[in-house]
């Protein structure tokens, strides 16, 4: 079998990090930023900007650059063909009806997470949180995923984002974090009380299926209309329906 020379697979790292920035990106990023947020000599980071304008991954907007429009189909064909979302839908729908609750779904991508599948419970949250919209590991219903980070990925994600402040005002430490994932994985669930957004309770449990996880279940609710005695029924509500999915993925 061929090998791909170190240089080409280079290349290709390269260009999946350009693309990385600007899948983050919130506002044209000119070369520059680019470059720097990319670790990129500014030549390279232009010869890789060219060829992803010329097929549709990149844009050029004003004096800036940003995601382009294959990007999007890029992700539709995977909502198309994702087994995992479609399965997940009707537990969805249920788990919204049931709780009156937003009912979301997350995949881990490197060390964020993304949303592919969402059902507004009856009560809808303020802000909206369109469909691929990438968020952190370390917040929310991220730490339901991060918890089952293989070792060295959880020491990364720890020490890259730490320390933090919480949306609550809340100061978080290395230890603190590591102490709170361990509790996650040995409970099987995570309760986040305004870590990103403020006054906003989330109950999030993860899909296994053997021991691969596959994605994280989470309800999100105003924190005033929820008490704490309703947390471990909502806690009950979540696991069950991520059991439920894993049941139904092949």
């Amino acid at each position: 079998m061929t090998t791909a020379p170190a240089s080409t697979m280079r290349s290709l790292d390269r260009a999946f990090d350009v693309l990385g920035v600007l899948d983050d990106g919130r506002q044209p990023l000119r070369l520059s930023e680019v470059a720097r947020r990319a670790d990129l000599h500014v030549a390279t980071a232009q010869r890789i900007l060219n060829v992803l304008v010329e097929r549709g991954y990149a844009a050029k907007e004003g004096a800036g650059y940003v995601a382009g429009p294959a990007a999007l189909a890029t992700a539709h064909a995977f909502l198309v063909n994702n087994r995992l979302s479609q399965v997940a839908l009707p537990v969805l729908q249920e788990l919204a009806a049931t709780t009156s609750l937003t009912a979301s779904l997350y995949v881990r991508v490197a060390l964020a997470r993304v949303l592919i599948a969402r059902v507004q419970g009856r009560n809808p949250l303020r802000y909206q949180l369109p469909i691929g919209e990438k968020l952190p590991l370390h917040l929310g219903a991220g730490k339901a995923l991060a918890a089952w980070l293989p070792e060295a990925e959880l020491d990364t994600l720890i020490e890259r984002t730490t320390p933090f402040t919480r949306i609550s005002g809340q100061q978080v430490t290395a230890d603190d974090l590591a102490a709170d994932l361990r509790r996650i994985k040995q409970d099987g669930y995570a309760l986040s009380l305004s870590e990103r957004a403020l006054n906003v309770t989330a109950v999030s449990a993860p899909i296994h299926r053997d021991d691969h996880v596959l994605g994280a279940l989470s309800i999100t609710g105003a924190s005033g209309e929820l008490t704490e005695d309703d947390h471990a029924r909502l806690i009950g509500e979540v696991r069950r329906a991520a059991d439920a999915i894993a049941a139904r993925c092949p």
